[in-house]
């Protein structure tokens, strides 16, 4: 039976600027070189601790220390009108982008007026193509000058960030109607602030709360400065939210699944009601509860040993509904896929899924998938591919992915055979 999607639904795929732009000059860039050789000791023990299932062997590279280091990246910030060709030839409509906090502001109040226009350009060239951007101000990495002051636990961090908004709003404002303010904000707290695996490498419940509570006030601070250039735009937070399943809906189940949800899933947005025109959702893992946490099934896995459990998304789309009653946009969805023997079944599995929740008045208005391209993967580094395209890191050639074929035939057609 053929699944329609509604009129005007958003298709795409997202991306982030220091995951695929290159030569870029943050915490992160500097943080990389300083550990890149600790990554690559440590990639069966320390790091990779959390996704025992991966298999090592079949990714040589996640051992030499170069992996580590983003340095060109898929030079995105020289090759973005390919690449959006590209996109527009798989029948997108829509891409996710992010800005580079430290191109613009390189030097705290001093604003480089070239890298402004540089992104004015790029969302132009989404524009002409008839691709809806989503501009997200802040994925993950910070000015250096930032950094020396505490980065996301300085005192003045949400003042800053306030004005870094501002100008941006000002500047990219009148071709831009979708603004993330940040990206999973709790992922990047708890990574830098209490497991100490990402930079500064802090573990103090105390600290992440602060950090936590910095964020909350840095977007409600951004979420007025951006309405107040434009009073019609759409804001909101890039929340990662994990669907926890009780099983068999045991009490004891039930209960560690309200507190899961709680602490994790709302909030955050708890925080921020009044503050966000539409839920924009990253979602990657169910995390099924028996008497415990984490006792998924793992019949399918990534390549990072992540469950693929297509029904997850469409589950946490329907709780997120009926908890917020804000249209939802999918803005991450995805699986490191190297030999692309699984993205083409996810997508559409998961977007069968998630029709259904449409069918049953769950107000989802768009799908971008994670991600356009192959691209550097945090303290993971190059190894997991994302991509619908592939990169060659080499030669940095594009290679469409079958499974990019696939999900185009869904985008054109919005709907599924």
């Amino acid at each position: 039976m053929r699944k329609q999607f509604p009129e005007g639904f958003l298709w795409g795929a997202s991306t982030s600027a220091h995951q695929v732009e290159g030569h870029t000059c943050n915490d992160w860039t500097v943080w990389e070189k300083e550990h890149a050789e600790a990554l690559a000791a440590g990639a069966e023990t320390d790091v990779w601790k959390e996704w025992e299932s991966r298999d090592t062997t079949k990714f040589p590279e996640m051992f030499d220390p170069k992996n580590y280091i983003s340095g060109t990246a898929a030079d995105h910030y020289r090759q973005y009108e390919k690449d959006f060709d590209l996109a527009v030839s798989l029948g997108h409509t829509a891409h996710r982008l992010s800005i580079e906090w430290s191109r613009i502001e390189p030097e705290r109040g001093v604003f480089n007026e070239d890298e402004v226009a540089h992104y004015k350009q790029v969302i132009s060239s989404l524009r002409t193509r008839g691709l809806e951007p989503f501009v997200t101000l802040w994925h993950w990495t910070l000015p250096l000058w930032l950094r020396d002051e505490g980065g996301m636990y300085a005192k003045h961090f949400p003042a800053y960030f306030e004005r870094y908004a501002q100008k941006v709003a000002a500047a990219l404002g009148e071709d831009v109607t979708f603004w993330i303010t940040l990206n999973e904000p709790e992922v990047v707290a708890g990574h830098s602030y209490l497991k100490g695996y990402w930079p500064p490498q802090k573990r103090s419940y105390l600290k992440n709360r602060r950090a936590v509570r910095n964020l909350v006030s840095a977007h409600r601070r951004a979420y007025k400065a951006i309405k107040h250039v434009d009073p019609d735009s759409k804001i909101c937070v890039a929340k990662h939210n994990v669907y926890f399943e009780a099983y068999k809906g045991r009490l004891v189940n039930r209960l560690l699944k309200w507190v899961a949800d709680w602490w994790w899933n709302d909030w955050f947005l708890k925080k921020i009601v009044g503050y966000q025109d539409v839920i924009t959702l990253n979602h990657y893992h169910r995390n099924l509860i028996n008497y415990g946490f984490n006792k998924n099934e793992n019949k399918k896995v990534s390549d990072m040993g992540w469950e693929l459990y297509p029904a997850s998304l469409a589950a946490i789309a329907r709780e997120m509904y009926v908890k917020y009653k804000l249209p939802i946009y999918v803005t991450e969805h995805g699986l490191a896929d190297a030999d692309d023997s699984r993205r083409a079944w996810f997508i559409t599995e998961s977007l069968k899924h998630l029709h259904g929740a449409i069918a049953d008045g769950v107000d989802v208005r768009g799908y971008l998938h994670w991600s356009l391209l192959d691209n550097f993967e945090w303290d993971k580094g190059f190894w997991p591919r994302f991509g619908l395209i592939e990169i060659d890191y080499e030669t940095l050639e594009r290679t469409v992915r079958p499974s990019a074929q696939v999900y185009a035939k869904i985008c054109r057609e919005n709907a599924l055979e």
